[in-house]
């Protein structure tokens, strides 16, 4: 039996991000994600720009007009400095603050992922936590076989729940 935790969990933490590059990435583009984090990368360099720290990975739900949830992805990387005139498909946001978040860190083989998410939402039903729905999945570091990443999901603020889905 291993003694390292593959999974541990955190209440109460905040995700600070600045200068974060986003790209959302549209349900038949999934299968490209390789090639759209690449390009990413490629329109970062020509810009006169560089990152700072990993990959992120948002996962959420929306709601279109005719009421069916749709899932929303987006890849995002902080950047050095600001670029200026984004183009589409990119948007920059100064900053994303999220506090009051379950956290997970997560050191196993990226196929097991799943498996934070899941007991995230298992920690929060345990502890009569609502969580609203989202996640960010900051992908650490890749060593051998397995990653490190941490998974962080916001507590809803009351009216805020998507029980109806």
């Amino acid at each position: 039996m291993s003694t390292i935790e593959k999974i541990m969990v955190r209440e109460n933490k905040t995700l600070k991000l600045k200068n974060v590059l986003i790209r959302e990435v549209s349900e038949n583009e999934l299968i490209d994600i390789e090639r759209i984090s690449y390009m990413m990368d490629s329109y970062i360099k020509s810009k006169g720009a560089s990152t700072i720290g990993p990959m992120i990975n948002y996962s959420g739900l929306e709601i279109d007009e005719n009421g069916e949830a749709k899932v929303k992805i987006k890849i995002m990387v902080q950047l050095k400095n600001i670029i200026h005139k984004i183009e589409e498909p990119y948007r920059l946001k100064p900053q994303i603050r999220l506090t009051n978040c379950l956290f997970a860190r997560f050191t196993e083989k990226e196929e097991n992922l799943q498996y934070a998410y899941q007991k995230l939402g298992v920690y929060a039903f345990e502890n009569d936590k609502k969580l609203k729905g989202d996640s960010y999945t900051v992908f650490v570091k890749q060593e051998e076989d397995n990653i490190v990443a941490d998974v962080f999901m916001e507590e809803a603020k009351g009216g805020e729940l998507l029980e109806s889905i």
